[in-house]
């Protein structure tokens, strides 16, 4: 009997390991192909990248320096919260050389269907208060972006405030990392304002019966 079950269970792992040794190989092309389309959706024509790998509020952060035959293209920067009211929401941002926001690509997203997964859709409002904007000469308040309940002036999705804030959070964290390279500075972490490398994420309070409305 234990051999059986011993023969069964090697064959099963083999199985297994073979199927991963065949896939990882596609897998990864795909992720590759999906960060490079995400790319382009968001900044003007480039040729290159470089990437800079930053930690903001101890998530991590990927910033692309994009170039069009050696000149500065903009900053393509892969950001994340973790404050949406479906979990993790993960964005695409890219900036042009001066710091404008080109445009925003949702790369990842679990908010409530026919709500907070309208930021998704092209022309949305959190998208349209951005866009072809210099985030420094929006209403800011402690120096970051904020939806318009908040005292800010980025106009939020109907019926989505959390998913809202969340956006705006990770474009905050984008923002603060595009700058960090583009300045050669230390990242500064949204939540705190101090620099990345000197301070401990904390965990947000508790939302106790906190709704999407």
């Amino acid at each position: 009997m234990v051999a059986v079950l011993f023969t069964i269970t090697l064959i099963a792992s083999a199985g297994v390991g073979a199927v991963n040794m065949i896939t990882v190989e596609p897998i990864a092309a795909a992720k590759v192909a999906a960060t490079q389309q995400a790319l382009s959706e968001v900044l003007p024509a480039f040729d290159d990248t470089a990437i800079d790998e930053l930690t903001i509020d101890e998530l991590p952060v990927k910033v692309y320096t994009a170039t069009e035959g050696g000149a500065l293209a903009g900053y393509a920067v892969e950001t994340a919260t973790k404050l949406g009211f479906g979990g993790m929401v993960k964005l695409m941002v890219g900036f042009l050389p001066d710091g404008t926001v080109r445009n925003v690509n949702v790369l990842e997203q679990s908010e409530t269907p026919g709500l907070g997964t309208k930021m998704t859709e092209e022309g949305n409002p959190l998208l349209a208060s951005i866009r072809n904007c210099k985030l420094e000469e929006k209403k800011l308040v402690d120096g970051k972006l904020a939806v318009t309940k908040d005292g800010g002036d980025v106009d939020a999705l109907t019926a989505a405030t959390i998913s809202s804030r969340a956006y705006v959070d990770a474009i905050n964290r984008a923002w603060m990392a595009m700058k960090s390279v583009r300045d050669e500075v230390a990242p500064t972490d949204v939540a705190s304002g101090a620099t990345a490398a000197n301070t401990n994420q904390t965990e947000p309070a508790a939302r106790e019966g906190e709704s999407n409305e």
